[in-house]
């Protein structure tokens, strides 16, 4: 079955750097139409998302708030999904999930790791 493992959230101080990484298993990872992402939800807000990149040639795409400090990436190799996260502030603190749509009509989520961002 489809698997998604999130690592790399902790505390870290305002102004410092996370990365977080996604283990995606269960799915043809480089194909056609596979989008991977990181989305966030901080307490008493939606879920939104915050990267996204296609598997197969790489596009990425940001949410306005985190463009220039946020890069995602992935190594189609290692089947995983990073996202490097710079100048970190209190805004940033939430719970983030890895997601895989693997076909318009099938997406998984992982179990989400929390990052806090506090002095």
């Amino acid at each position: 079955q489809v698997q998604l493992v999130e690592s790399g959230g902790g505390l870290v101080q305002p102004g410092g750097s996370l990365r977080l990484t996604c283990a995606a298993s269960g799915f043809t990872f480089v194909s056609v139409g596979v989008v991977m992402s990181w989305h966030r939800q901080a307490p008493g807000k939606e879920r939104e998302l915050v990267a996204a990149i296609t598997t197969n040639g790489g596009v990425a795409n940001y949410a306005d708030s985190v463009k220039g400090r946020f890069t995602i990436s992935r190594d189609n190799d290692r089947r995983t999904v990073s996202l490097q996260m710079n100048s970190l502030n209190s805004e940033d603190t939430a719970v983030y999930y890895c997601k895989a749509m693997v076909s318009w009509s099938r997406s998984y989520w992982g179990q989400g790791t929390q990052v806090t961002v506090s002095s």
